[in-house]
């Protein structure tokens, strides 16, 4: 008669640990052999960097400069502190070929610190002033090749003023409550990543939930 054997069963193999979300230790950098201008325009400049990677590899990354950007997320809270209304501008863009719904936002001009561009910002394209500001978050829109850092600001206690946009802006804005923007959203009318990003956090922080 035939002797079954039983097959052990295989023990599963160690786990390298993973490095934690809050290790604040620094990890290694690139290290940059050479930058090359390849192209200076009005509002950036394309840098051609030849670096080593911190695997060790070289590799050459087109990378676009500037000197940043603000988002304001202005914020009114006078008839409904739960479901305040928010300015919300609307605006066509050549690159996506549309007019877009977005919160107030610009590039920061050369040694101007990032709160004073963005109540610069808000002055120019709405007119509306705010008695205080404080961060809310700061983030890359597309690293791969991006190197802009764009930085939200809350704006809170409006006041209303003449806007003064540039020549080449035309801009029309309008206060919306944070519950219809929530549902412009979810019906795809947002598509602006700056203000899906800032809208999508506040109402977190504030605890209104999407309608389902």
């Amino acid at each position: 008669m035939a002797t079954r054997i039983k097959n052990k069963a295989k023990e599963p193999s160690a786990l390298k640990p993973q490095p934690s979300i809050d290790n604040k230790k620094k990890a290694a950098k690139s290290k940059l052999i050479s930058s090359k201008l390849a192209y200076k325009g009005k509002v950036f400049s394309v840098f051609s960097d030849k670096v080593e990677e911190p695997g060790g590899h070289v590799n050459t990354r087109d990378v676009i400069r500037h000197n940043g950007s603000v988002v304001i997320l202005a914020v009114d809270e006078s008839k409904n502190p739960k479901d305040p209304d928010i300015i919300l501008e609307r605006q066509y863009r050549h690159a996506a070929g549309q007019f877009l719904w977005e919160l107030p936002a610009g590039k920061l001009d050369a040694g101007e610190t990032p709160v004073d561009g963005a109540k610069r910002e808000l002055a120019e394209e709405t007119g509306y002033q705010a008695k205080k500001w404080s961060p809310l978050v700061e983030y890359y829109a597309s690293p791969g090749f991006l190197a802009e850092s764009m930085k939200v600001f809350l704006a809170e206690g409006l006041i209303a003023g003449d806007a003064h946009p540039e020549e080449d802006e035309h801009i029309d804005f309008r206060l919306v409550k944070l519950s219809e923007l929530l549902e412009m959203v979810d019906k795809g009318k947002i598509i602006d990543g700056k203000t899906l990003t800032t809208i999508l956090l506040y109402s977190r922080r504030l605890g209104l939930k999407r309608k389902k």
